[in-house]
């Protein structure tokens, strides 16, 4: 892993001083940063280390446009204070290829044309890969039938992938694909399981 220090940014530190050095995983690189108490994790991704697939929408937690992986969990990064971040993996969309290889999910809404703008894109493919991974885990949603046994996994029906990725807003309406290109990541992800 890569290490990198980053000076804070120019111009006058805030009125109150209230700053920390943190250590942040951000794509599989080490960052030590020291940051103002008041920083999103969205701020310092967009501004400080110029990662810009996370969107800034709304800012107040409510579209999902800036959805990041924090520890292998989405979560909205306009809502996280970087310093509360101290030690965790994050991985933005910028992380999830392998070189040139895309990731199944950002292949997937590639073929099935998944996206018109594409704003809202990077967040939808982050939480969906938070979503693969909640089904697989066994985590329940609001439709997953009650007598589901708890722990394990999940069946990802239409209505699933609906109620779990419901917390990401397309203004375009590119709902119906979206719901395709994850069945699709998620019945590619089943097949390698079964090939192991």
């Amino acid at each position: 892993m890569e290490s990198t220090q980053h000076p804070e940014a120019g111009g006058a530190p805030p009125a109150d001083g209230h700053r920390s050095s943190v250590v942040l995983h951000i794509n599989g690189v080490t960052h030590t940063l020291t940051v103002d108490h008041r920083t999103t994790v969205l701020d310092l991704l967009r501004e400080r280390l110029g990662l810009t697939g996370a969107k800034k929408g709304c800012d107040h937690g409510q579209c999902g446009a800036c959805t990041v992986l924090v520890d292998g969990r989405r979560a909205n990064s306009c809502l996280l204070p970087a310093v509360a971040q101290d030690g965790c993996r994050l991985t933005t969309v910028e992380g999830l290829a392998e070189g040139e290889r895309l990731h199944p999910l950002q292949q997937a809404f590639l073929e099935r044309d998944a996206l018109q703008c594409g704003y809202c894109t990077p967040g939808q493919i982050c939480s969906a890969v938070g979503v693969l991974a909640e089904v697989a885990d066994g985590f329940p949603s609001h439709v997953t039938a009650p007598t589901a046994d708890s722990g394990t996994p999940v069946e990802l029906t239409d209505d699933e992938i609906r109620e779990r990725m419901s917390g990401n807003l397309c203004r375009c309406g590119a709902y119906p694909r979206i719901v395709e290109a994850v069945r699709d990541a998620a019945l590619q992800a089943g097949g390698q399981e079964a090939a192991r």
